[in-house]
């Protein structure tokens, strides 16, 4: 008996988990939905801003693709809480059906004792409950039974009761499910509604690109701006590098000045071993893929997403998904955190030798200036920011103030 007991009391906790864990679904699902509300809204806003200014095309078509790439991920998050949701109606559907029956059961329960009352009244209980306690048996089953025969009519008000009351309750959980589900339904239909405009304007966008040269040119001048003032960005962090650099060597020149004149005629023999631009590969020590995924665009001259002419890239675009964990690919110090034309937030990292790494298009940053970074270390999110099409890396590897290929200096040991 004990045993059924502990079965029929376990298969009711699985019963009552399920529901839980999908109401708890519900609840994350939509409170993901708003944060991404409140991002379509800020994207939206930005987008019209630009478009009434006239500003740069590159950005307005970044902006394009991201608010794009955006509504698609809420109208799919919109039908998975729809699909919860439903889920939730049809399965307290079934709960409310049965708790009628239930209900129906107790209350003829109910009439057969009210009628029983009403016939023999409390007379026959009151023979019983003396008879009960006359009997010479185990005083302990004696007070049982009594408590028993006299709970009985309290239990099943109370069991009628409580199950009124549980319908009550799911009965409002199915109605406030419902009128979520209109909500998810109505704002589904309108943001598919409005993708499909999204997708209009940007194939406008990119069939007037085609036939507009001077567009084209403006765009082509755009991107060649962007271009510049990221090894601008390089240029000026080598300045500074090598001037604290001979800083550091003035005063270590200075000190040993000081304590001898025969290290002051070895002096210049230090200076031919220092500009170290040809290094040793073992001094950046190992590297790591900075994120996993395909490679979109490569190193070197490569087809413009959007102008659809050859361009120099300057680096290594990599595909990501939202969320994705970005690391550094050596280690180094965290030489910049910021802004950068066309390349959206980003992070650039200065390691042994005169090595430099860039990391755009970030839609998080974990790290500061300043910071010191181990290799494979996270330092922030991948994004869709300033790039024109989708969630992508840009991974930038110069030796100096020169470029290289990020590839092939990841797979120097």
């Amino acid at each position: 008996m004990r045993i059924l007991c502990f079965l029929l009391c376990a298969l009711v906790s699985i019963g009552s988990a399920a529901p839980l864990k999908t109401d708890t679904q519900i609840r994350n699902q939509q409170k993901a939905l708003k944060q991404l509300e409140k991002d379509l809204v800020k994207k939206r806003e930005q987008l019209m801003l630009l478009e009434t200014e006239e500003k740069s095309v590159l950005n307005t078509l970044s902006l394009l693709d991201q608010n794009l790439s955006q509504t698609r991920e809420y109208v799919s998050m919109l039908a998975s809480n729809e699909s919860l949701v439903a889920a939730a109606v049809k399965r307290l559907s079934l709960e409310l059906d049965s708790l009628d029956q239930k209900i129906s059961k107790q209350q003829d329960a109910m009439k057969k004792r009210i009628r029983t009352l009403y016939i023999q009244g409390r007379h026959s209980e009151g023979e019983e409950l003396y008879r009960l306690l006359r009997q010479k048996e185990n005083p302990e089953r004696q007070l049982y039974l009594v408590r028993r025969l006299l709970s009985e009519d309290k239990m099943l008000v109370e069991n009628l009761s409580a199950s009124i009351k549980e319908r009550t309750e799911k009965k409002a959980m199915e109605a406030e499910h419902l009128k979520n589900l209109q909500v998810l339904r109505s704002k589904k239909a309108s943001e598919e509604k409005g993708f499909v405009i999204q997708i209009e304007r940007q194939s406008e966008m990119l069939f007037m690109l085609k036939r507009d040269k001077n567009l084209q040119k403006k765009v082509l001048e755009e991107f060649e701006r962007n271009q510049k003032t990221m090894i601008l960005l390089i240029k000026k962090l080598e300045q500074k590098r090598k001037k604290e650099e001979a800083e550091a060597k003035k005063r270590l020149a200075e000190e040993k000045k000081k304590k001898s004149k025969k290290v002051q005629k070895e002096k210049p023999k230090v200076k031919k071993e220092t500009p170290a631009v040809v290094l040793d590969k073992a001094i950046v020590g190992p590297k790591t893929m900075p994120m996993h995924g395909p490679i979109i665009s490569n190193y070197g001259m490569q087809e413009h997403p959007v102008l659809h002419i050859m361009t120099r890239n300057l680096g290594v675009e990599i595909k990501g998904q939202r969320g994705g964990k970005v690391k550094a690919a050596a280690k180094g110090k965290v030489v910049m955190t910021a802004e950068i034309d066309g390349r959206g937030p980003s992070v650039i990292i200065e390691h042994e030798g005169g090595f430099y790494s860039v990391y755009g298009h970030l839609n998080s940053i974990r790290v500061q200036e300043g910071d010191a970074v181990r290799n494979g270390e996270e330092i922030g999110e991948v994004g869709d920011l300033a790039s024109l099409n989708g969630i992508k890396l840009y991974f930038q590897v110069s030796q100096g103030t020169q470029t290289i290929d990020p590839l092939q200096w990841l797979n120097e040991k």
